[in-house]
């Protein structure tokens, strides 16, 4: 059996966010394979979210963030972000309050316009298809292949406004749903994006 260090454990734990006794389990359980170990832990992670998504996340906090665009001015971009979760406990821990400031800082930058897919009204969604369709036939696409260029457009344009399906800011490897997943399997709550609002001076 391989021998399981202290430093594989931090290494680990800081590729998935798992908690420390999970990520030593899953060593011991794949002798010491960091992809195999990888791989269980997320396959225990997806099995756990699961599990706590029909649970009720009725506690948490709002989080507030300040963007200046220059250090000598005023802030310009402000952002109110209400994260939430299943105990008052969790809602205290450091891990829960830099979560919520990391994804109001991703607000910030990333300016999603909804938390998840079905929030997006049906006749935007429509609007989009048309732009999307006349684009394609402009650009003098096969007529039987518009369907799928279409959907992979619309596809492309709800990971742009969807909070949840966008890439992190700090890492593009990982949406902020998958960074929400994360968290939840080290804090063994179900955590999610109740609303946000972003304010820009220079838009509003």
């Amino acid at each position: 059996m391989a021998e399981i260090t202290a430093a594989d454990i931090r290494k680990l734990r800081e590729l998935t966010g798992a908690g420390m006794s999970d990520v030593k389990k899953a060593l011991v359980e794949n002798d010491g394979d960091f992809e195999k170990a990888r791989s269980w832990l997320r396959e225990k992670g997806l099995a756990q979210v699961a599990k706590r998504a029909g649970r009720s996340a009725s506690n948490g906090l709002v989080e507030s963030y300040l963007h200046k665009t220059d250090p000598q001015l005023p802030p310009t971009i402000g952002v109110l972000l209400e994260l939430k979760c299943e105990t008052d406990f969790v809602a205290k821990t450091d891990q829960f309050k830099q979560l919520a400031r990391d994804i109001a800082q991703h607000v910030a930058a990333a300016d999603p316009l909804y938390v998840t897919a079905e929030q997006i009204p049906n006749e935007v969604l429509e609007q989009e298809k048309k732009i999307y369709e006349a684009a394609a036939r402009e650009e003098g696409k096969p007529e039987q292949a518009l369907p799928k260029i279409v959907e992979g457009r619309l596809n492309g344009y709800v990971k742009a406004v969807v909070l949840l399906e966008q890439p992190w800011v700090r890492d593009g490897k990982i949406t902020i749903r998958a960074l929400l997943e994360q968290a939840g399997s080290s804090l063994g709550e179900k955590i999610e994006v109740g609303r946000f609002a972003r304010f820009n001076v220079k838009t509003a």
